[in-house]
């Protein structure tokens, strides 16, 4: 009788293919190093959060043409790498290049942001496995996006990996090198 271990259990690997035999059911469906993550429907004030850094973000690019800006945009890295941030924000000119015929990006946007959803497995995904993998891909800034705590750690790019570089609070305001005199108040972001 042979004995199942975890050694002799061949890892399942998920790929872009898999991902279009689940259902539109509004689940989201991301792939990270070939490991399926799936979220429920955020809630009420993680939408709240991103939608109003959302319309500060546009504002400014509205004044400042300066880039393109998306919630929830599909990112094909890899066929094993297949993500949905909350926000990106690419630099005019660049969306071109790295959009395929299906409409998902294919390459890193200078900027991303997560709102955290709750449980631990979820913080997890956007505070390690997340982190890790746009710090892989070129990502120039990362901001998680904490509306329990009414936070947001900013990560930029250096010696070419994201570093934490400020946590900021609701009376805080939040800037960016990627966006030219581009402010928000935190208490915006979470009212």
């Amino acid at each position: 009788m042979a004995v199942t271990t975890e050694a002799n259990i061949a890892k399942v690997r998920w790929t872009a293919s898999d991902l279009e035999l689940f259902p539109d059911d509004n689940t989201r469906y991301e792939i990270i190093d070939g490991e399926l993550l799936v979220a429920r429907a955020p809630h009420w004030h993680h939408q709240t959060a991103i939608d109003n850094l959302c319309f500060a973000l546009k504002s400014w690019n509205r004044q400042t043409g300066l880039g393109v800006i998306a919630t929830t945009p599909g990112i094909v890295f890899a066929d094993s790498d297949n993500v949905i941030p909350d926000l990106v924000w690419l630099r005019q000119g660049r969306l071109r290049d790295i959009l395929d015929a299906q409409g998902h990006l294919t390459a890193a946007p200078d900027l991303v942001v997560e709102v955290l959803s709750e449980g631990a497995g979820q913080e997890r995904r956007d505070r390690e496995l997340k982190l890790k993998l746009y710090s892989i891909q070129g990502v120039l800034e990362y901001w998680i996006v904490d509306w329990r705590k009414r936070s947001i750690q900013v990560y930029r790019r250096e010696n070419a990996a994201l570093v934490l570089v400020a946590t900021l609070f609701e009376n805080d305001s939040i800037t960016s090198l990627l966006l030219p005199d581009f402010t928000c108040n935190l208490t915006e972001i979470f009212e």
